[in-house]
């Protein structure tokens, strides 16, 4: 089918998806490009596939087709590649023994890294609140690089969590000052690190929750690092 009206109204619906508030209401998100496309689909996240008139994607999955005029209207970006995959959000459950905490991080492109990063090292499950940016957005998705949709994520209240796991999982909190060096600390088969605001940090109820806190040493001239910068360098002295 070709889809040529923004006034259709599946279409319509479509173009709400761009805010958070209808991605959660219809559980539905959007990609844009063939490259995230694809691994969508691999991951089991792809409903169905939207294409410009002049594209050719073969995947088994459903096909439609729109014009320039629909594509602008559904597309976030400047130069639209002419895909975009419909995408269902998966319900993900808490997953082996390494795990990544969030509380709060804001920003889509320190989000997106965080979930490419964590892919990279083995991460089982990433934690997220409800104060963290909506990773079904474009400017996470794109961050990640598709990471997104091989990663486990749930979002889940931390303090509750970190009850449950207390005591069967080593807990480290990151802070500035008072924590311990990151490369004294005992490498163990299992973890889980709290990662915060890129602001404000840790919130203190969660902080007081930790068995440890642990730094980057860093010159003292630089007070901190990106959050995404920090994870990063953390996730690989943890891991390796």
């Amino acid at each position: 089918m070709l889809y040529t009206s923004v006034n259709n109204q599946k279409i319509k619906e479509l173009i709400k998806l761009k805010t958070k508030k209808h991605r959660d209401k219809q559980n539905l998100f959007l990609v844009e490009g063939e490259h995230l496309t694809e691994e969508a689909y691999k991951n089991g996240y792809l409903k169905e596939l939207l294409l410009l008139e002049n594209i050719n994607l073969k995947l088994d999955i459903e096909t439609n087709y729109i014009n320039e005029n629909v594509l602008k209207h559904l597309s976030s970006v400047q130069t639209p590649s002419g895909i975009i995959g419909i995408c269902q959000k998966k319900e993900n459950k808490l997953l082996g023994n390494k795990l990544l905490i969030l509380d709060s991080i804001q920003d889509p492109g320190n989000m997106g890294t965080i979930i490419r990063t964590s892919a990279a090292f083995n991460i089982d499950t990433i934690i997220i609140n409800d104060k963290c940016a909506d990773i079904y957005s474009d400017k996470v998705i794109r961050s990640s690089q598709g990471m997104l949709f091989c990663t486990n994520i749930i979002k889940t209240d931390i303090q509750s969590l970190l009850k449950t796991i207390k005591g069967k999982t080593p807990i480290y909190g990151t802070k500035v000052n008072g924590g311990k060096d990151l490369k004294t600390i005992e490498k163990t088969s299992g973890f889980a690190i709290i990662m915060g605001n890129e602001g404000s940090g840790v919130e203190q109820n969660i902080l007081n929750m930790c068995d440890e806190y642990l730094y980057i040493p860093m010159n003292k001239k630089c007070e901190s690092l990106n959050v995404g910068v920090a994870t990063s360098i953390i996730l690989y002295e943890l891991t390796k």
